[in-house]
């Protein structure tokens, strides 16, 4: 197995644990593609939700321009649920994960398709 195996093993035991969620192994794949050579860089690879500007980077970025979801108070909110799923206690939230998250939540699997 490869590293980008050894993260999405990772972000998918995050997904069950975590998040209380039983991962779609084929579509978590497609997104941490997706997520490009971000996932192997420490700080790129979270997601401080902590930062107002990290959210709207996460909103603008993927929301707005992958997902194809037009801007709204709906998008900060659906940031917000995942956050609050994720734990905001926890440190480190896998950027992949908030993505998967995200996806799911507007059902926009099919951008992965």
């Amino acid at each position: 197995m490869g590293k980008r195996d050894d993260l999405i093993a990772q972000y998918a035991d995050d997904l069950k644990n975590k998040c209380g969620m039983e991962p779609d192994m084929d579509l978590l794949t497609k997104v941490t593609i997706g997520c490009g050579p971000a996932i192997y860089n420490a700080d790129a690879s979270t997601v401080a939700s902590s930062q107002e500007s990290e959210l709207e980077t996460v909103k603008d970025n993927f929301l707005i321009k992958k997902l194809g979801l037009a801007d709204g108070p709906e998008l900060m909110e659906a940031i917000g649920k995942v956050v609050e799923i994720y734990g905001k206690s926890e440190r480190n939230k896998y950027r992949a994960v908030v993505y998967y998250m995200l996806t799911k939540h507007f059902s926009k699997e099919a951008v992965y398709g």
